[in-house]
């Protein structure tokens, strides 16, 4: 049976990171904890890029873009959907997290899902560097180990 390790260095790691400016005071706050992350765990700043959308639900185009050009070995989305007093919030939620899973499943591509759902803005600020830690962290950290599974499960087993 074969094991595959867990690596949660990013060095060598190309990533792009997809940012929504919609609730832009929260969306900074993911960013720089993603990068954080990244850099603490070995990225070079230079194989780190960032491309700003103008919300949520365009998240899902620009990181297909990125997936597609075959430049990066994973991609990072962050964003924030607060629920409001319309179905508008599910309606987007929906489509980001489909188009997301969609990416993944047609590019093979790893996606870290840091897009926050939150019913306001106080819960969002929790999960963006306050008491409920930083998601675009978490969501650095997942795709660093979901990278690193891709490229060994394309590599030819050891004899």
């Amino acid at each position: 049976m074969r094991s595959y390790p867990i690596r949660r260095d990013a060095a060598g790691l190309r990533v792009a990171i997809v940012v929504a400016r919609f609730n832009h005071l929260i969306t900074v706050r993911l960013l720089d904890g993603c990068v954080a992350e990244l850099v603490a765990r070995g990225a070079a700043s230079g194989d780190l890029d960032v491309a700003w959308v103008p919300g949520a639900f365009e998240i899902p185009h620009a990181a297909r873009t990125l997936a597609a050009s075959g430049r990066y070995d994973a991609i990072v989305t962050l964003g924030v959907v607060i629920r409001g007093g319309t179905p508008h919030f599910e309606y987007v939620c929906r489509a980001v997290t489909d188009g997301v899973r969609e990416i993944i499943r047609d590019t093979g591509v790893p996606v870290g899902f840091g897009v926050l759902t939150t019913d306001d803005t106080a819960q969002a600020l929790a999960r963006a560097g306050g008491e409920h830690g930083n998601k675009g962290a978490e969501a650095a950290l997942a795709v660093i180990e979901m990278a690193h599974l891709a490229r060994a499960t394309r590599e030819a087993p050891a004899s």
